[in-house]
Protein backbone atom coordinates (compact mmCIF):
# COMPACT_ATOMS: atom_id res chain seq x y z
CA UNK A 1 0.00 0.00 0.00
CA UNK A 2 2.87 2.29 0.32
CA UNK A 3 3.70 4.89 2.92
CA UNK A 4 0.89 7.39 1.88
CA UNK A 5 -2.93 6.67 2.15
CA UNK A 6 -5.77 8.35 0.68
CA UNK A 7 -9.55 9.69 1.23
CA UNK A 8 -10.79 11.92 -1.13
CA UNK A 9 -13.51 13.98 0.60
CA UNK A 10 -16.76 15.64 -1.79
CA UNK A 11 -19.60 17.76 -0.37
CA UNK A 12 -22.92 17.64 -2.96
CA UNK A 13 -20.33 15.32 -5.06
CA UNK A 14 -18.04 17.92 -5.70
CA UNK A 15 -14.32 16.89 -4.90
CA UNK A 16 -13.07 19.47 -1.63
CA UNK A 17 -10.23 18.12 -0.71
CA UNK A 18 -8.21 15.05 0.23
CA UNK A 19 -7.24 13.49 3.96
CA UNK A 20 -4.02 11.04 4.25
CA UNK A 21 -1.89 9.62 6.75
CA UNK A 22 1.92 9.44 6.32
CA UNK A 23 3.46 6.50 8.03
CA UNK A 24 6.79 7.15 8.36
CA UNK A 25 6.19 10.26 11.06
CA UNK A 26 2.79 8.80 12.01
CA UNK A 27 0.67 12.56 10.78
CA UNK A 28 -2.74 12.83 9.65
CA UNK A 29 -3.04 15.79 7.12
CA UNK A 30 -5.68 17.38 5.79
CA UNK A 31 -5.56 19.12 1.71
CA UNK A 32 -8.05 21.25 0.07
CA UNK A 33 -8.04 21.42 -3.32
CA UNK A 34 -11.49 23.34 -3.89
CA UNK A 35 -12.30 26.43 -2.32
CA UNK A 36 -16.84 25.59 -2.47
CA UNK A 37 -17.17 24.38 0.58
CA UNK A 38 -15.62 23.54 4.15
CA UNK A 39 -15.40 20.45 5.30
CA UNK A 40 -15.86 21.36 9.34
CA UNK A 41 -16.75 24.97 10.99
CA UNK A 42 -13.41 24.89 12.36
CA UNK A 43 -11.35 24.34 9.23
CA UNK A 44 -12.24 26.96 6.85
CA UNK A 45 -10.48 26.62 3.22
CA UNK A 46 -6.32 27.38 3.30
CA UNK A 47 -3.76 26.25 0.94
CA UNK A 48 -1.11 24.62 3.66
CA UNK A 49 -1.96 21.58 5.17
CA UNK A 50 -4.10 20.68 7.92
CA UNK A 51 -1.16 18.32 9.90
CA UNK A 52 -2.68 17.21 12.88
CA UNK A 53 -0.39 14.34 15.22
CA UNK A 54 -0.95 11.05 15.73
CA UNK A 55 -4.44 11.06 15.41
CA UNK A 56 -7.60 11.75 12.75
CA UNK A 57 -8.60 15.18 12.74
CA UNK A 58 -11.90 15.79 15.08
CA UNK A 59 -14.51 16.31 12.50
CA UNK A 60 -13.47 12.60 11.22
CA UNK A 61 -12.24 11.06 14.39
CA UNK A 62 -15.85 11.50 15.95
CA UNK A 63 -16.41 8.90 13.41
CA UNK A 64 -14.74 6.59 14.85
CA UNK A 65 -16.38 3.82 16.77
CA UNK A 66 -15.81 3.24 20.61
CA UNK A 67 -15.57 0.33 23.43
CA UNK A 68 -17.85 -2.47 21.97
CA UNK A 69 -17.35 -1.50 18.19
CA UNK A 70 -14.21 -0.83 18.66
CA UNK A 71 -13.14 -4.12 19.39
CA UNK A 72 -14.94 -5.82 17.01
CA UNK A 73 -13.28 -3.72 14.09
CA UNK A 74 -9.90 -3.89 15.64
CA UNK A 75 -10.37 -7.77 15.63
CA UNK A 76 -11.29 -7.97 12.54
CA UNK A 77 -9.10 -5.58 10.57
CA UNK A 78 -5.90 -6.75 12.25
CA UNK A 79 -6.26 -10.26 11.85
CA UNK A 80 -7.08 -9.12 7.70
CA UNK A 81 -4.04 -6.43 7.70
CA UNK A 82 -1.76 -7.71 9.71
CA UNK A 83 -2.50 -4.23 11.81
CA UNK A 84 -4.55 -1.74 12.81
CA UNK A 85 -4.51 1.99 13.66
CA UNK A 86 -7.28 4.72 13.36
CA UNK A 87 -6.70 5.95 9.57
CA UNK A 88 -7.47 2.03 8.23
CA UNK A 89 -10.22 2.02 10.53
CA UNK A 90 -11.87 5.45 8.86
CA UNK A 91 -10.65 4.13 5.76
CA UNK A 92 -13.20 1.13 5.89
CA UNK A 93 -16.06 2.68 7.55
CA UNK A 94 -15.91 6.05 5.55
CA UNK A 95 -17.47 4.77 2.13
CA UNK A 96 -20.55 3.83 3.92
CA UNK A 97 -21.14 7.04 6.12
CA UNK A 98 -24.08 9.12 4.99
CA UNK A 99 -23.90 12.15 5.98
CA UNK A 100 -23.02 16.02 4.28
CA UNK A 101 -19.18 14.59 3.51
CA UNK A 102 -18.81 11.55 1.29
CA UNK A 103 -15.97 9.61 1.35
CA UNK A 104 -14.28 7.49 -1.29
CA UNK A 105 -11.07 5.37 0.09
CA UNK A 106 -9.36 2.26 -0.85
CA UNK A 107 -12.65 0.41 -0.08
CA UNK A 108 -15.55 -0.13 -1.60
CA UNK A 109 -19.00 1.69 -0.96
CA UNK A 110 -21.42 -1.37 -0.18
CA UNK A 111 -25.51 -1.89 -0.71
CA UNK A 112 -27.39 -2.31 2.13
CA UNK A 113 -31.07 -3.94 2.69
CA UNK A 114 -33.61 -1.89 4.80
CA UNK A 115 -35.48 -3.69 7.67
CA UNK A 116 -38.95 -3.32 8.44
CA UNK A 117 -39.08 -1.11 12.01
CA UNK A 118 -41.39 -3.74 14.10
CA UNK A 119 -39.47 -6.64 12.78
CA UNK A 120 -36.66 -5.04 15.22
CA UNK A 121 -38.71 -3.83 18.08
CA UNK A 122 -40.92 -7.49 18.46
CA UNK A 123 -37.71 -9.43 18.01
CA UNK A 124 -35.20 -8.17 19.88
CA UNK A 125 -32.85 -10.38 21.59
CA UNK A 126 -29.46 -11.18 21.63
CA UNK A 127 -29.82 -13.44 18.01
CA UNK A 128 -31.48 -10.69 16.22
CA UNK A 129 -28.96 -7.96 17.61
CA UNK A 130 -25.81 -10.25 16.55
CA UNK A 131 -27.13 -10.52 13.30
CA UNK A 132 -28.29 -6.73 12.37
CA UNK A 133 -24.69 -5.61 13.81
CA UNK A 134 -23.35 -8.42 11.23
CA UNK A 135 -25.71 -7.60 8.55
CA UNK A 136 -24.46 -3.33 8.78
CA UNK A 137 -21.38 -3.95 10.34
CA UNK A 138 -19.69 -1.80 7.79
CA UNK A 139 -22.23 0.88 8.22
CA UNK A 140 -20.82 1.43 12.38
CA UNK A 141 -19.12 4.85 12.35
CA UNK A 142 -20.54 6.01 15.36
CA UNK A 143 -19.12 6.22 19.09
CA UNK A 144 -20.15 5.65 22.35
CA UNK A 145 -18.79 2.03 24.28
CA UNK A 146 -22.20 0.32 24.55
CA UNK A 147 -23.15 -2.22 22.45
CA UNK A 148 -25.17 -0.95 19.53
CA UNK A 149 -25.41 -0.77 15.71
CA UNK A 150 -26.54 1.18 12.57
CA UNK A 151 -29.45 -0.62 11.02
CA UNK A 152 -30.97 1.05 8.29
CA UNK A 153 -34.59 1.18 8.86
CA UNK A 154 -37.17 1.10 5.29
CA UNK A 155 -39.93 3.92 5.72
CA UNK A 156 -43.63 3.34 4.36
CA UNK A 157 -43.99 6.73 3.18
CA UNK A 158 -41.07 6.33 0.91
CA UNK A 159 -39.10 4.67 -0.56
CA UNK A 160 -35.95 5.83 1.73
CA UNK A 161 -34.29 4.12 3.69
CA UNK A 162 -33.45 5.73 7.22
CA UNK A 163 -30.81 5.22 9.47
CA UNK A 164 -31.27 4.46 13.22
CA UNK A 165 -29.12 3.16 15.88
CA UNK A 166 -30.07 0.11 17.63
CA UNK A 167 -28.53 0.34 21.35
CA UNK A 168 -29.07 -2.79 23.18
CA UNK A 169 -26.97 -3.23 26.75
CA UNK A 170 -24.77 -5.63 28.79
CA UNK A 171 -24.11 -7.00 31.98
CA UNK A 172 -21.94 -4.36 32.88
CA UNK A 173 -25.04 -1.53 32.33
CA UNK A 174 -28.49 -3.59 32.66
CA UNK A 175 -31.63 -2.30 31.69
CA UNK A 176 -29.45 0.44 30.02
CA UNK A 177 -32.25 0.62 27.09
CA UNK A 178 -35.34 1.87 29.13
CA UNK A 179 -32.62 4.02 31.54
CA UNK A 180 -32.01 6.10 28.56
CA UNK A 181 -35.94 6.38 27.23
CA UNK A 182 -37.21 7.36 30.35
CA UNK A 183 -34.68 9.90 30.50
CA UNK A 184 -34.48 11.11 26.82
CA UNK A 185 -38.41 11.63 27.50
CA UNK A 186 -37.51 13.59 30.26
CA UNK A 187 -35.73 15.95 28.22
CA UNK A 188 -38.37 15.81 25.51
CA UNK A 189 -41.23 17.17 27.82
CA UNK A 190 -38.85 20.01 28.95
CA UNK A 191 -39.08 21.64 25.89
CA UNK A 192 -35.87 20.26 23.90
CA UNK A 193 -36.26 18.33 20.51
CA UNK A 194 -34.77 14.91 21.00
CA UNK A 195 -34.73 12.24 17.89
CA UNK A 196 -37.42 10.11 17.61
CA UNK A 197 -37.08 6.92 19.92
CA UNK A 198 -38.55 3.39 20.45
CA UNK A 199 -38.30 1.09 22.99
CA UNK A 200 -38.70 -2.39 21.81
CA UNK A 201 -41.01 -5.13 23.04
CA UNK A 202 -39.27 -6.84 25.45
CA UNK A 203 -37.13 -3.85 26.53
CA UNK A 204 -33.64 -4.75 25.02
CA UNK A 205 -33.00 -2.62 22.24
CA UNK A 206 -33.59 1.32 22.36
CA UNK A 207 -34.48 2.52 18.95
CA UNK A 208 -32.56 6.23 17.70
CA UNK A 209 -33.84 7.71 14.97
CA UNK A 210 -30.42 9.84 13.07
CA UNK A 211 -31.51 13.09 12.65
CA UNK A 212 -28.41 14.46 10.53
CA UNK A 213 -30.66 14.37 7.27
CA UNK A 214 -33.44 17.16 6.03
CA UNK A 215 -36.41 15.15 5.05
CA UNK A 216 -38.03 18.69 3.45
CA UNK A 217 -35.27 19.12 1.54
CA UNK A 218 -34.09 15.50 1.11
CA UNK A 219 -30.51 15.89 1.83
CA UNK A 220 -28.01 15.17 4.53
CA UNK A 221 -27.15 17.89 6.99
CA UNK A 222 -24.15 18.89 9.20
CA UNK A 223 -23.34 17.75 12.48
CA UNK A 224 -20.06 18.31 14.66
CA UNK A 225 -19.43 17.46 17.99
CA UNK A 226 -18.73 20.42 20.40
CA UNK A 227 -15.36 17.97 21.13
CA UNK A 228 -14.67 18.56 17.20
CA UNK A 229 -15.68 22.35 17.73
CA UNK A 230 -12.94 22.91 20.11
CA UNK A 231 -10.54 21.11 18.37
CA UNK A 232 -10.08 18.78 20.63
CA UNK A 233 -9.79 14.73 20.22
CA UNK A 234 -11.77 11.81 22.01
CA UNK A 235 -9.27 11.61 24.43
CA UNK A 236 -10.08 15.24 26.12
CA UNK A 237 -13.92 14.30 25.96
CA UNK A 238 -14.01 14.90 29.62
CA UNK A 239 -11.20 17.59 30.26
CA UNK A 240 -13.66 20.94 29.92
CA UNK A 241 -16.64 22.42 31.39
CA UNK A 242 -20.32 23.44 30.39
CA UNK A 243 -19.02 27.11 30.52
CA UNK A 244 -16.88 25.86 27.26
CA UNK A 245 -20.27 24.40 25.68
CA UNK A 246 -22.10 27.07 26.30
CA UNK A 247 -19.50 29.70 24.82
CA UNK A 248 -19.42 27.58 21.58
CA UNK A 249 -22.58 26.96 20.96
CA UNK A 250 -23.59 30.52 21.39
CA UNK A 251 -20.55 31.88 18.96
CA UNK A 252 -21.32 29.23 16.04
CA UNK A 253 -25.55 29.27 16.26
CA UNK A 254 -27.56 31.63 14.02
CA UNK A 255 -30.84 30.58 16.64
CA UNK A 256 -28.83 31.71 19.47
CA UNK A 257 -32.37 32.54 21.90
CA UNK A 258 -33.99 28.71 20.94
CA UNK A 259 -30.21 27.42 20.76
CA UNK A 260 -29.28 29.00 24.15
CA UNK A 261 -32.52 27.21 26.14
CA UNK A 262 -32.03 24.18 24.72
CA UNK A 263 -28.14 23.87 26.08
CA UNK A 264 -29.56 25.35 29.00
CA UNK A 265 -32.18 23.03 29.12
CA UNK A 266 -30.24 20.09 28.16
CA UNK A 267 -27.64 20.87 30.97
CA UNK A 268 -30.43 21.15 33.98
CA UNK A 269 -31.86 17.80 32.98
CA UNK A 270 -28.34 16.01 33.04
CA UNK A 271 -28.17 17.43 36.56
CA UNK A 272 -31.32 16.82 37.17
CA UNK A 273 -31.55 13.01 36.00
CA UNK A 274 -28.04 12.72 37.53
CA UNK A 275 -26.32 12.24 33.66
CA UNK A 276 -22.51 11.74 34.59
CA UNK A 277 -21.65 11.43 31.13
CA UNK A 278 -22.59 14.70 29.67
CA UNK A 279 -18.92 15.05 28.10
CA UNK A 280 -17.58 17.33 25.16
CA UNK A 281 -18.95 14.55 22.39
CA UNK A 282 -22.76 14.20 23.51
CA UNK A 283 -23.67 17.75 22.71
CA UNK A 284 -23.28 19.06 19.49
CA UNK A 285 -24.83 21.04 16.21
CA UNK A 286 -26.33 20.90 12.91
CA UNK A 287 -25.65 22.93 9.96
CA UNK A 288 -26.78 23.11 6.37
CA UNK A 289 -24.16 23.13 3.47
CA UNK A 290 -23.13 26.92 3.19
CA UNK A 291 -23.14 26.98 7.15
CA UNK A 292 -25.73 29.73 6.53
CA UNK A 293 -28.01 27.84 9.51
CA UNK A 294 -25.86 26.76 12.55
CA UNK A 295 -28.09 25.54 15.41
CA UNK A 296 -28.08 23.45 18.66
CA UNK A 297 -28.81 19.59 17.70
CA UNK A 298 -31.08 17.64 19.42
CA UNK A 299 -30.15 15.71 22.92
CA UNK A 300 -28.67 12.62 23.12
CA UNK A 301 -26.67 9.76 24.56
CA UNK A 302 -28.94 10.83 28.08
CA UNK A 303 -29.31 8.47 30.97
CA UNK A 304 -29.05 8.05 34.65
CA UNK A 305 -25.49 6.85 35.65
CA UNK A 306 -25.99 6.78 39.33
CA UNK A 307 -28.00 3.73 39.15
CA UNK A 308 -25.07 2.28 38.25
CA UNK A 309 -22.61 4.19 40.22
CA UNK A 310 -23.76 5.25 43.06
CA UNK A 311 -21.39 8.41 43.86
CA UNK A 312 -21.15 9.31 39.96
CA UNK A 313 -20.00 13.37 39.74
CA UNK A 314 -20.96 15.13 35.77
CA UNK A 315 -18.54 14.47 33.44
CA UNK A 316 -17.27 18.26 33.51
CA UNK A 317 -17.00 21.03 35.69
CA UNK A 318 -19.53 24.16 36.14
CA UNK A 319 -17.81 26.49 38.35
CA UNK A 320 -14.39 25.07 38.41
CA UNK A 321 -15.92 21.61 39.81
CA UNK A 322 -17.56 18.36 39.44
CA UNK A 323 -20.51 18.10 41.43
CA UNK A 324 -24.51 18.35 41.26
CA UNK A 325 -25.24 21.77 41.60
CA UNK A 326 -29.02 23.07 42.86
CA UNK A 327 -31.34 25.35 41.50
CA UNK A 328 -29.59 28.30 42.64
CA UNK A 329 -26.54 28.08 40.86
CA UNK A 330 -27.81 25.94 37.63
CA UNK A 331 -29.79 29.44 37.09
CA UNK A 332 -26.46 31.77 38.23
CA UNK A 333 -24.95 29.60 35.41
CA UNK A 334 -28.00 30.08 32.90
CA UNK A 335 -27.75 33.61 33.44
CA UNK A 336 -23.95 33.65 33.51
CA UNK A 337 -23.17 31.16 30.52
CA UNK A 338 -26.25 31.26 28.18
CA UNK A 339 -27.29 34.86 28.67
CA UNK A 340 -30.44 34.20 29.81
CA UNK A 341 -32.82 36.57 31.88
CA UNK A 342 -33.30 35.81 35.60
CA UNK A 343 -36.57 35.27 35.09
CA UNK A 344 -36.35 33.38 31.73
CA UNK A 345 -33.86 30.85 33.68
CA UNK A 346 -36.31 30.41 36.85
CA UNK A 347 -38.83 29.77 34.20
CA UNK A 348 -36.59 27.01 32.11
CA UNK A 349 -35.83 25.87 35.15
CA UNK A 350 -39.08 24.95 36.40
CA UNK A 351 -40.25 23.54 32.74
CA UNK A 352 -37.20 21.43 33.77
CA UNK A 353 -38.49 20.12 37.27
CA UNK A 354 -41.82 19.84 35.72
CA UNK A 355 -40.48 17.55 33.26
CA UNK A 356 -38.98 15.62 36.16
CA UNK A 357 -42.02 15.12 37.99
CA UNK A 358 -43.69 14.26 35.26
CA UNK A 359 -41.14 11.23 34.72
CA UNK A 360 -41.05 10.50 37.73
CA UNK A 361 -44.65 9.83 37.78
CA UNK A 362 -44.97 7.63 34.48
CA UNK A 363 -42.09 5.72 36.20
CA UNK A 364 -43.56 4.43 39.04
CA UNK A 365 -46.42 3.41 37.27
CA UNK A 366 -43.97 1.42 34.59
CA UNK A 367 -42.07 -0.11 37.72
CA UNK A 368 -45.94 -1.70 38.97
CA UNK A 369 -45.89 -3.78 35.49
CA UNK A 370 -42.18 -4.14 34.83
CA UNK A 371 -40.86 -6.11 37.63
CA UNK A 372 -37.44 -6.51 35.93
CA UNK A 373 -36.64 -2.93 35.72
CA UNK A 374 -37.55 -2.64 39.68
CA UNK A 375 -33.91 -2.63 40.92
CA UNK A 376 -32.53 -0.02 38.22
CA UNK A 377 -35.84 2.09 37.96
CA UNK A 378 -35.60 2.20 42.03
CA UNK A 379 -31.94 3.78 41.78
CA UNK A 380 -32.91 6.31 39.54
CA UNK A 381 -36.06 7.49 41.66
CA UNK A 382 -33.59 7.81 45.03
CA UNK A 383 -30.76 9.50 43.06
CA UNK A 384 -33.34 11.87 41.53
CA UNK A 385 -34.67 13.00 44.70
CA UNK A 386 -30.97 13.71 46.48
Amino acid sequence: MGNMKKINISIKEHKVGELFYNEQNREFGFNYISEKAAVSLTMPYKKSTYVWPNSLHPIFEMNLPEGYLFEIFKNFLAKKYGYINDFLIFSYLAPNIESRLNYQSEFDKKEFDGFDINEVLNHDNQDTFVKLLNLFLDKNAISGIQPKTIVLIKQKESLVLKEYIVKTWGDEYPHLAENEYFCMKAVEYSGVPIPQIYLSKNKNFLLVEKFNYDKEKNEYIGFEEVLSLQGKNRDKKYSGSYESIAKVIYSVSTKKEDSMEYLFKTIVMSYLLKNGDGHLKNFGVLYDYEFKNINFAPAYDIVNTMAYIYNDLPALTMFGRKKWFDEKDLIRFGKNNCYLSNSTAKKYFQDCTKALNKIKHELRCYLGENKNFVNIGTKMLKSWEK
